[in-house]
């Protein structure tokens, strides 16, 4: 990450060395940037039949893959609002119900710069599975048999991790 950042964003002088933990220290103020994640939300949703909703991306990382609808935390906003909004925003779904399920770090790559990230999954109940797609990051939806959803076919590695978690979870939560 010292690669992508060449000034100190306090005093301005080129030069950064490893920090303690997770950050960056200024060479020459002292400054410590932080490479703290950013968070996103992710939903597992179930219809009646147990299949899992998923999205096919629309936009990179990962166009044209398979992906849990969700999304990135915007600033001063809950885990839970930002699902409400994504599932609103990209698929016209209502959340009714939304438990959390698990975490899982996860690596975004958006134009060739690596973001850090924590997922927060959840498993949810909507109002209905009348989906409508956004046409900017959605490009289609699939509910997909759990057993034939593989790691390849997904646009994150972490997506697998959440829907095998949410398989192994006996309080499941189903679609409306």
């Amino acid at each position: 990450m010292r690669s992508l950042f060449q000034h100190c964003p306090a005093c301005g002088r080129a030069g950064f060395a490893a920090g303690e933990g997770p950050a960056l220290s200024c060479v020459g103020c002292d400054f410590h940037y932080y490479l703290n994640p950013a968070v996103a939300v992710g939903a597992v949703i179930r219809d009646g039949r147990g299949r899992i909703l998923l999205i096919r991306r629309a936009k990179d990382p990962g166009r044209g893959k398979l992906a849990l609808p969700g999304g990135f935390v915007d600033r001063f906003e809950t885990a839970e609002a930002a699902l409400r909004r994504e599932l609103r925003e990209e698929i016209g779904l209502e959340v009714v119900a939304a438990r959390f399920l698990i975490s899982h770090p996860n690596l975004y790559l958006y134009r060739g710069v690596p973001y850090a990230v924590l997922d927060l999954y959840f498993q949810v109940t909507v109002a209905s599975l009348d989906v409508t797609v956004d046409g900017v990051e959605v490009h289609s939806h699939e509910l997909c048999d759990p057993a034939s959803i593989t790691a390849d076919a997904l646009a994150f590695a972490a997506h697998h991790v959440a829907i095998t978690a949410a398989l192994a979870d006996p309080g499941r939560v189903g679609g409306g």
